[in-house]
């Protein structure tokens, strides 16, 4: 059995996390036994356990962008992962971008590879970094081409051929038709009759909570009945002061609003997507960028129609026409016209959503994913980077 070591700088739950917690679940356990580091305890560590892998808490500050490999290096975190990786007889390495600098030279030295699955587009890599990234990282995945093509950037920061793209899953038995929405339902005091538009996300500038309200107020207009429900909120290492002031914006501008404040609820954490996926009619999706949007798949193997902003990861996950609709960023009009489209057609909603059920499971099961990761974490063990000096 091989041991696996997962190392991120996040204890909350975002996308990431999410995406990090299917593929743990998928991965078989007769070959790999899992390990979780986090600095500290929180939700994403605490379902980390309770699906049997093993958590530790290894209290380190997370890199900045600018970090310099050969200083990083010195710090007194990589003596004390090294000391981990020999300890637990750990045999790779799967890590976030911000531990990067401490975890590889720590794996170097014994040496076993150090797989950075990037999950953003915001990282910049400096000329002083590039052969770390290029020679020392022994494997570069990125969740989807959007990912990869940013972070390769123009000029080209990074050889193309060192970064593969493996778009994640979800798992088809937990997210599928049939959950039980109607608590959702009863806390909005809203019966099954009555239209529903969903939101799942976080509150940060770039998840387009403004375009979604914009977009609340024109359908409003002409479906007044519909209403709206938003789920999501920033909780543990998420808490960050700028994105709880657009937070703020956000709610404020929800409650002073006549028409929002009467269409418009927020649940705030809520612990079951599902519930809220399963008591809406359409799933949106109006952020300026995102990396992969789980919550779309998510939605799609629910067997809900998604309306989503074309940028990004849903951009290659979302099927125009077929297992949703795709609109430009920052374009709230764009949005309510196929909001309103679907609401007013629950034939095209019934097909876009037996069409997304369709398309996940054939290409997007947690499963599948774990499947290729495994093999890469294989290939990878015979390819360690040598020690360097």
């Amino acid at each position: 059995m091989k041991n696996v070591l997962f190392v991120t700088t996040y204890s909350g739950m975002g996308g990431g996390e999410t995406l990090t917690l299917n593929l743990m679940s998928a991965m078989d356990r007769s070959r790999y036994a899992l390990h979780l580091i986090t600095p500290a305890p929180g939700l994403f560590p605490q379902k980390a356990a309770e699906i049997g892998v093993k958590v530790h808490h290894v209290p380190y500050r997370g890199t900045s962008t600018f970090f310099v490999p050969r200083l990083w290096a010195l710090l007194p975190i990589t003596r004390a992962l090294r000391a981990f990786l020999i300890a637990h007889n750990i045999e790779a390495v799967i890590s976030d971008y911000h531990t990067l600098p401490f975890v590889v030279p720590a794996a170097e030295s014994i040496p076993i590879p150090v797989i950075w699955n990037a999950m953003g587009w915001w990282f910049p890599i400096y000329p002083w970094q590039r052969p770390f990234f290029e020679s020392r990282v022994s494997r570069i995945l990125a969740i989807t081409q959007a990912v990869k093509d940013k972070l390769i950037g123009e000029p080209p920061r990074l050889n193309p051929d060192r970064i593969e793209v493996i778009i994640p899953g979800v798992d088809i038995d937990y997210f599928k038709p049939g959950v039980d929405g109607s608590a959702v339902r009863q806390r909005l005091g809203i019966g099954a009759d009555v239209p529903l538009v969903g939101m799942a996300a976080r509150f940060q500038v770039h998840k387009g909570h403004e375009t979604f309200l914009e977009a609340a107020r024109q359908v409003a207009a002409v479906i007044p009945e519909a209403r709206f429900v938003v789920s999501g909120d920033n909780t543990g290492s998420f808490k960050i002061p700028k994105d709880e002031a657009y937070k703020q914006f956000i709610l404020d501008t929800a409650r002073t609003d006549p028409i929002l404040r009467s269409h418009v609820t927020y649940l705030g954490f809520y612990p079951d997507v599902r519930e809220v996926i399963a008591a809406s009619d359409v799933m949106v999706c109006s952020s300026n960028f995102e990396s992969l949007l789980m919550v779309a798949l998510e939605s799609m193997s629910m067997g809900r129609p998604i309306v989503s902003t074309a940028v990004g990861g849903p951009s290659e996950t979302v099927i125009e026409g077929v297992t949703g609709n795709l609109v430009p960023p920052r374009n709230g009009k764009a949005l309510a016209d196929k909001i309103v489209a679907l609401l007013r057609d629950p034939e095209k909603r019934r097909a876009m959503g037996e069409a997304g059920r369709s398309h996940v499971v054939e290409h997007f099961s947690s499963t599948r994913y774990a499947a290729r990761i495994g093999s890469i974490l294989d290939e990878a063990n015979g390819s360690a980077p040598h020690p360097q000096g």
